[in-house]
């Protein structure tokens, strides 16, 4: 299926903290916030031939905690499997930065 046409992804920020704070709410006090992935994977995932998007899929690793796989889109909205895909983010907690509307 092709790509969709594009849209504004951006949020206000009072938006994006209801959404968060409603998984802190509900996931409980000791789950996984978020995660981070650092610029430089983030780049060579993107810098791929043919890369028109990133599609995430949500997973478990092997101790089943969560975790969120990135992998290039191309034009016709086909995954790009055999090129670089994005795993094991550096989990929040503990790398969630300083306490803001998104984490607190």
């Amino acid at each position: 299926m092709p790509l969709p046409n594009p849209k504004d992804h951006r949020i206000p920020l009072e938006a994006a903290a209801a959404q968060t704070k409603s998984h802190r709410d509900s996931a409980g006090k000791d789950a996984v916030k978020g995660g981070l992935f650092l610029r430089k994977s983030v780049d060579e995932l993107l810098a791929q031939p043919g890369v028109a998007g990133v599609r995430f899929y949500f997973g478990r690793n092997a101790t089943n905690a969560p975790t969120v796989i990135l992998a290039g889109v191309d034009q016709a909205g086909n995954d790009l499997v055999n090129g670089v895909l994005l795993d094991e983010h550096f989990y929040c907690p503990p790398f969630c930065g300083t306490a803001n509307p998104l984490n607190s």
